[in-house]
């Protein structure tokens, strides 16, 4: 995490993935503001109703001077005592009135608009979670926090306040300027005079607030980014001791945003100003004239007090523009940010045409027993020849012998789904021998591997000397495969090089493929792309021969369980965040069998069981406990295709062993991709491959690719750990340096799952690579 993190050095309206080619700071208010019409849509009507309670409440305040004339030019002139009273009394009903009417406005807006706040927000969280991985990848958490928070509630708090009495104060002005011109045209006039200043500085105050307003709302997101990386990071700060550099940083955002709003004051300081300089200017120019008529006989004394009265009341529709305008633009400036969100594109939910996606079939995931299981490594597959071969008379099939090691025959028989009975031929060979694969069977019987088979077992005499290749099959296009799938991230320059490119796989139907790379070789990528995470650039990838982009996401998501490297927890109990992995449909028992599989007895010593609350991302955890209930909540849904990214890399080696013998049940029912780092991992698959430079270099088994691909052997020894320390500390000691295969050392205890012919694994105490990002 870095210790210093700066705002972002583009605009947030470079960010915007909105549909218009606009930046946002080209449009105007208003056209921002219309954009919450259909969230206004379904309470306009209580809005309305408030909006006219506030007219007539406000309208009844200028009603107020003119009783004030009835009662200096009636009864005080005629020295009525009872008329003033009276006249007081409609004072008091006049302001009692104005009072319940305002108090009836805000409790007429109240419920509504907290229902749009609230449904606004639901909105965005929801829009958040269709947004594809890229779009988080590119956004700051704290930008999307003040997004969904003070950015609402100023959108609230406009349609609280300013859009109602925006309209209240305006008809309000409009009515007292008829009344005032009603009673003294010139000394109406006189007060009409500051009107076109006003209006002047009220435009080149919006046109520079926005721009001020938008800048501190981008500053308050970067602010709270920091806040929460420092307090999800906080064992990271204290344990490398960098409060002080944390602090330094938060004092800086802080001090420019302070800027900021010391400028957005500065503006709102100048405004007001204005707008209540140049009316008090009017209102006293108006009062001398007024008394020099009052004083020529030429105006009533109730008609100056009536006019004045009307003025001064005035005084606060005419000086409430300058925050009225200041917070319709704040709120302004919080819709279009609102809108940066939900004018991204979300992922697309294309539907698969009916009857597309087949149920589960026999051969997608064969129920395999751990006895029944294949030895780790698994022979070729036949390459389909092109045309029937002819049968021999008296042929057996002939044995295929297990890689590394041709002395020993291993008869291999194909799936009863997908084989045929095999034909025997003499004298045939593969139609593609280099295809991935093909085994090479000589046409000639003398020649080396040519296989003897007596005619008739029962009868001695010289054998009959045969080569047997294996009927052709349909191709298995079940499982999961990669074609020709190339990927670059959405924000790399369109020159730059692909992270992966070309990568072509298959993972047949109730297998299980391990991932092989070195770090940054983009395996983490790859197994993003098979849930959608990132949408490829080019190929595709099918599930049972349904391309993925054909699914609905949902769909998808039911049938791909994921298990990630960096596992997530939830502020929720355990058993919620496992179950998180079935659905709805899931229950006791299967969080118990998810336990059982990950290893993860401790739950039931928590002080709850699986009720125990984990807290924020569950800290309150260790590492490799949090990564046994990734895996619980991976396996716990029975899915059809599973996909792990080094899911054992945080637990110790004891425990590795106990959930690998688990999991290797799990994996007999499923189709697997798993990311693997160390051979332990490794021999859980049937085959392995071998991804570097964005491609896949080699497939084949763990014991083939030791002894026929260098980089893989180079992996799987802990040379690149060795090489990537001794970089680090140029003091190596010369007992460290890497240990060549021999006999066991003392402090080295041979894997209990190792390989059956007797060579030793590399020790998994000397394993400690972590997978990168891919990127």
């Amino acid at each position: 995490m870095p210790t210093t993190p700066t705002p972002p050095s583009t605009p947030a309206e470079e960010r915007s993935d909105g549909p218009t080619g606009d930046p946002p700071r080209n449009r105007s208010a208003v056209r921002s503001l219309l954009r919450l019409w259909p969230y206004v849509r379904p309470v306009r009507a209580r809005l309305l109703t408030a909006a006219v309670v506030a007219v007539v409440a406000s309208c009844t305040g200028l009603v107020i001077p003119l009783v004030l004339k009835w009662i200096v030019d009636g009864p005080v002139a005629d020295r009525d005592t009872g008329g003033v009273w009276l006249g007081t009394l409609y004072l008091l009903l006049l302001g009692c009135a104005e009072a319940v009417l305002f108090g009836l406005r805000r409790w007429l807006v109240a419920r509504p608009l907290a229902g749009v706040e609230a449904s606004m927000r639901a909105g965005l969280y929801r829009h958040l979670q269709r947004l594809p991985v890229a779009f988080h990848d590119r956004w700051p958490s704290g930008q999307l926090l003040s997004r969904g928070t003070t950015d609402l509630m100023l959108v609230r708090m406009f349609l609280a306040f300013p859009l109602t009495f925006l309209l209240v104060n305006s008809v309000t002005i409009v009515v007292g300027v008829v009344i005032m011109l009603d009673q003294e045209w010139t000394l109406g006039l006189v007060l009409l005079a500051p009107a076109l200043p006003v209006m002047v500085v009220c435009w080149l105050f919006e046109k520079r607030y926005s721009q001020v307003a938008r800048q501190a709302q981008d500053q308050v997101g970067d602010l709270t980014t920091l806040v929460e990386e420092s307090v999800l990071g906080i064992r990271i700060i204290k344990g490398f001791g960098r409060h002080r550099s944390q602090a330094l940083a938060f004092r800086d955002l802080s001090r420019t945003l302070r800027g900021t709003e010391l400028a957005k004051a500065r503006l709102l300081a100048a405004i007001f100003a204005a707008i209540i300089t140049l009316p008090e200017l009017a209102v006293g120019a108006a009062l001398v004239l007024g008394t020099v008529q009052v004083a020529d006989g030429e105006l009533s004394a109730g008609t100056l007090v009536a006019f004045l009265s009307t003025a001064l009341a005035l005084r606060w529709p005419v000086e409430s523009i300058g925050f009225l305008l200041a917070m319709s633009q704040e709120a302004a400036t919080a819709t279009e940010r609102y809108f940066e969100v939900m004018d991204a594109e979300p992922e697309s939910g294309t539907a698969v045409p009916a009857g597309a996606l087949p149920a589960a079939r026999a051969a997608t995931a064969p129920p395999r027993t751990p006895a029944a299981r294949p030895a780790p490594e698994r022979g070729p597959e036949p390459t389909p020849a092109p045309a029937p071969a002819t049968p021999t008379t008296g042929t057996t099939p002939a044995p295929t012998t297990v890689p590394g090691n041709p002395d020993v025959p291993e008869t291999r028989e194909a799936p009863a789904a997908l084989a045929a009975p095999a034909t025997p031929t003499t004298g045939t060979t593969p139609s593609n021998p280099d295809a991935p694969g093909a085994t090479d069977i000589p046409s000639n019987p003398d020649a080396p591997g040519a296989t003897d088979i007596p005619s008739n077992p029962a009868v001695p005499g010289p054998p009959a000397v045969a080569v047997v290749r294996a009927t052709p099959v349909a191709p298995v296009v079940g499982g999961l495969r990669f074609d020709a799938v190339r990927f670059r991230y959405p924000d790399a320059p369109e020159d730059s090089a692909p992270v992966l490119d070309l990568v072509d796989l298959h993972v047949r139907p109730g297998e299980t493929m391990a991932l092989v790379g070195g770090t940054g070789s983009g395996k983490t990528t790859l197994t993003a792309l098979v849930p959608r995470l990132h949408e490829v650039t080019e190929g595709r990838i099918t599930l049972d021969g349904v391309d993925i982009t054909r699914m609905p996401r949902a769909t998808l998501r039911e049938l791909v369980a994921v298990a990630f490297e960096e596992p997530t927890l939830f502020s929720a109990s355990v058993g919620e965040n496992v179950l998180m992995g079935a659905g709805g449909h899931a229950g006791a028992a299967e969080l118990a069998r998810a336990l059982a599989v990950a290893q993860a007895d401790f739950v039931h010593s928590l002080p709850h069981g699986t009720d125990t609350q984990v807290g924020e991302q569950g800290l309150s955890l260790s590492g490799g406990q949090r990564q046994r209930l990734a895996l619980a909540r991976a396996v716990v849904g029975s899915p059809r295709f599973l996909v792990l990214d080094d899911p054992l890399s945080a637990l110790d080696v004891h425990t590795e062993a106990l959930v690998e013998a688990a999991l290797r049940r799990v994996l007999a029912g499923t189709t697997a991709l798993v990311v693997a780092h160390r051979p332990s991992t490794v021999l859980l698959a049937d085959r392995v491959a071998l991804l570097s430079g964005g491609r896949i270099t080699a497939v084949g088994t763990h014991h083939e690719l030791l002894r026929t691909n260098a980089e893989y052997a180079w992996l799987m020894s802990g040379a690149a750990d060795t090489a990537e320390r001794a970089t680090e500390a140029d003091t190596e000691p010369s007992d460290r340096r890497p240990r060549a295969a021999g006999p066991t050392a003392p402090d080295e205890t041979p894997d209990a799952t190792g390989p059956a012919d007797g060579t030793r694994r590399p020790g998994r105490t000397k394993d400690t690579t972590t997978e990168g990002t891919g990127r």
